[in-house]
């Protein structure tokens, strides 16, 4: 029968017991170095050998995160990490980086790795990339729909990822250089500082340049996602791992979610015969249903647990969801409680009519201050639980607080007392079903044998022989009810016995300490026996080195140029020096540019820029070969590896875009199996890491952009029509082409953004212009990239002074790579 797995997600020792102890199947974690969350606790290798020991000794396999970048100085600790976790017992590595994945699929083919969401795959041609490289799992964007997902999962075998609750990015995960650009810490590297969820201003900038604020508030900052009511389709999807957000959350959050995920995934698996609306029926009436022990419904539980302003069920439905950002608050909202409607200062009593449960020892937020509650009180008479929709004081408190002041509960007392034994408490809810067999022979060694044909003890059989023999009994001989009685005792392990077999001649004694001895003995051993036989060591690779050297720096650059905007009053044909250009594949989709565009790739060598991301939907609206027909164009610009398998048969020239986060010469050795015959390098890189890069890259070409506004977010979500999808009653302010569009954020700087209605997707570039000197940098290529560079005399300056090695002066920055 199918299962699919519950994926939770573990930052350290206690989220781990929360998550196995509460039903997870899985769980991922991050080693104390290359994992996407590294201000998580995360596990060093003592740490991670006993994780895994109590992981797998519970049947729950355990998934490593080594979802960062790597750079050639530190490939050999990333690769040995790799080898290490897998002989260590590690399940699966979750990989985003493309040399990383391609030296261990090629030297380790046994060790199975998961694409990272980090991978941004959206379409079937990633998937099946994937999938030919060797990888045994694919973690789908954040971004697909359900039809999006089902077009998918008919056309592959490859086991399917979908994360189903928590946080959400606003950008495609993998293509946000937002924290690395402002802030110089990369979220790419695991140390996103999410600046995401701090306040924006939306403005219109006019042909007159006057501005006008469309919007304000944490305008990038999403509801937290919650798929539960959807389980029903996603289940019969046969999606294979259904993945919880939150690496950085607390023991509680872990038990909280898991708990609640499993009871839903196990609730839709016992009704699977029934349509998806009852299903969903059943659900929803178990989600408002109030829960003894916590007096909180699953949905109010949740809520509690963390929440942004509550949920939506993010990217899944065909419709746009309008609901996607919470612009009014960007952390943990937890339950609104009300509005206070009076303050006795001198008592600190707060009155409000409750809009949720409230009890002695919940912990609230006013404003930014905390306080635990101490007293409740109805007509002057104190209570230790007081319901929704009564009148109360609370008390007592003091601080800035003022009538009108909103109270929210972060925390339950009662449900963090239903929940923290999971973690806090070496409470075994996690057993592992076995049978045992006990024999009991005159003047034999007693011995203890224990079958399972559980998950990772299938096949598993051990024995157990004691040193002690029986003895005759003086008095009354033991009975097999004791035996089995005692047997049952297996205490604060995961082993329970199922069927007790007593093999016993009559008339003997044995004292219960050796029962107990040999018990504990077996299941100990049994376990181990278990991760020995299941613990397969791999024999370490050499790695290629990649040493930093000082060769000479080519100064004789070749120049690429990117038009991300096409202007219908400029005659692009006037520019001299330019060897590649780029055009974004959304012109060559509007017959307005197409005169534009002809002029353009009559007169250079043009090449198709393909988008960050694209999904199945988009590219069967994509006719290639017309577009191919009906102009001169050398090849295409590729923004992802899935896009090699779109484009690969028309045999034009492939140049590897920086979205692919080439970080190491090992990445350019996968790109160029897959046939790219150039690569640009990533931006985040400083200057002696990509000449050391350039320097050991031979003759395959290189290219870094060395001036224009780098794209810092790639978005499916319009923030003009504030939805993730078009819709009819939209006012369409992207086709406006009089206007232009940024976001302004605390300290004033101007992030411009664009719109792309074609897939809704919008690009936020960096309020800075990058300008750096080419040639300190041995690349093949010097990239420009034109945005709002609006007179052909100023485009063919910038040619000029990058052509002659010099950075153009003007509103630019170096991102210290000069």
């Amino acid at each position: 029968m199918y299962n699919p797995e519950l994926l939770s997600p573990v930052g350290d020792f206690e989220c781990l017991k929360a998550a196995v102890q509460n039903g997870a199947n899985s769980v991922y974690l991050g080693a104390s170095s290359f994992s996407a969350r590294a201000k998580a606790t995360n596990f060093g290798e003592k740490e991670l050998e006993d994780a895994i020991k109590y992981c797998k000794s519970r049947n729950v396999s355990v998934h490593l995160a080594l979802n960062t970048l790597i750079k050639n100085n530190e490939f050999q600790e990333a690769a040995s990490l790799a080898l290490k976790a897998y002989n260590l017992g590690v399940d699966a590595i979750i990989i985003q980086d493309l040399g990383l994945s391609n030296f261990i699929l090629e030297n380790y083919p046994e060790i199975p790795l998961h694409a990272s969401t980090q991978m941004t795959v959206t379409n079937l041609a990633g998937v099946k990339q994937l999938e030919n490289l060797g990888f045994k799992r694919v973690v789908l964007a954040r971004e697909l729909s359900l039809k999006d997902i089902e077009y998918i999962r008919k056309n592959t075998d490859i086991e399917l990822e979908v994360f189903i609750h928590g946080a959400l990015c606003i950008s495609y995960s993998g293509q946000c250089l937002l924290s690395s650009m402002i802030g110089g810490r990369s979220g790419n590297r695991g140390l996103c500082a999410q600046p995401c969820r701090l306040p924006y201003k939306l403005y219109e900038n006019d042909s007159k340049n006057r501005e006008t604020e469309l919007d304000s508030g944490f305008l990038l900052s999403p509801r937290d996602n919650c798929a539960i009511e959807l389980l029903p389709e996603l289940i019969k999807l046969g999606i294979n791992s259904f993945k919880i957000e939150g690496r950085m959350k607390t023991p509680f959050y872990v038990a909280t979610v898991t708990r609640i995920y499993r009871k839903y995934i196990d609730l839709v698996l016992d009704n699977i015969d029934k349509s998806n609306d009852e299903i969903r029926s059943i659900i929803s009436k178990n989600l408002d249903k109030t829960n003894d022990d916590t007096l909180l419904s699953d949905r109010e539980e949740l809520n509690q647990a963390f929440n942004r302003g509550e949920f939506s069920t993010a990217h899944f439905s065909e419709s746009p969801n309008r609901d996607l950002i919470y612009k009014y608050k960007s952390n943990n909202q937890g339950l609104y409680l009300g509005k206070i409607t009076h303050i006795n200062e001198a008592k600190g009593h707060l009155t409000l009519t409750l809009e949720n449960k409230v009890s002695v020892g919940d912990k609230i937020k006013i404003g930014n201050e905390q306080y635990t509650i101490s007293e409740l009180m109805i007509d002057n008479k104190n209570y230790s639980t007081v319901e929704k929709s009564k009148r109360v004081k609370i008390g007592r408190m003091k601080g800035p607080i003022s009538v009108g002041n909103k109270i929210y509960k972060i925390e339950d007392s009662m449900l963090n007392k239903s929940v923290s034994p999971t973690f806090k408490e070496n409470k075994e809810l996690k057993r592992i079903h076995t049978n045992c067999e006990i024999t009991i022979k005159r003047n034999t060694p007693i011995e203890l044998k224990i079958t399972s044909t559980d998950g990772f003890y299938n096949g598993i059989d051990y024995i157990e022989k004691s040193s002690s023999l029986p003895q005759e009994a003086i008095n009354a001989p033991i009975a097999k009810e004791t035996i089995i009685n005692q047997l049952m005792k297996t205490g604060n392990t995961p082993i329970t016995f199922d069927n007790i077999t007593v093999l016993l001649d009559d008339g003997l004694f044995i004292p219960m300490g050796i029962i107990n001895e040999i018990r504990r003995n077996a299941i100990e051993n049994f376990i181990n026996s278990m991760l020995s036989k299941r613990i397969k060591p791999l024999k370490e690779h050499e790695v290629d080195e990649y040493p930093f050297n000082s060769a000479t720096i080519n100064s004789d650059k070749k120049i690429s140029i990117l038009l991300n905007n096409l202007n219908s009053a400029l005659d692009y044909s006037q520019l001299t020096g330019i060897d590649r250009l780029y055009i974004p594949l959304k012109f060559f989709m509007n017959s307005n540019y197409s005169n534009i565009i002809k002029n353009i790739s009559t007169n250079f060598k043009t090449y198709i820029y393909m988008p960050n991301a694209i999904k199945d939907r988009i590219i069967d609206k994509v006719d290639f070969a017309k577009i191919l027909s009906s102009y001169n164009i050398s090849g295409f610009v590729i923004s992802h590896i899935s896009q090699v398998e779109i484009v690969k048969k028309y045999n034009l020239e492939l140049i590897g875009n920086y979205s692919l986060n080439v970080f190491s010469n090992y990445s350019i050795t996968l790109l160029k199996k897959l046939g790219l015959n150039s690569i640009t390098i990533s931006p985040e890189l400083e200057k002696d890491e990509i000449n050391n890069i350039c320097n050991n890259a031979s003759e395959y070409p290189t290219e870094l952009i060395v001036y224009g506004k780098i794209p810092v977010m790639t978005s499916n979500y319009c923030l003009l029509g504030k939805t993730n999808k078009c819709y009819p009653e939209c006012d369409k302010k992207c086709l406006n082409q009089n206007c232009t569009y940024y976001l302004k954020d605390r300290m004033d700087f101007s992030f411009r953004i664009v719109p792309d209605n074609i897939s809704t997707i919008t690009t936020i570039y960096n309020s800075k212009t990058l300008s750096i000197n080419p040639n300190a940098f041995n690349t093949t290529f010097a990239r420009i990239d034109i945005l709002d560079e609006n007179n052909i005399e100023t485009i063919q300056e910038i040619i000029n002074y990058v052509k002659s090695g010099q950075r153009f002066e003007g509103n630019q920055y170096t991102n210290g790579r000069t």
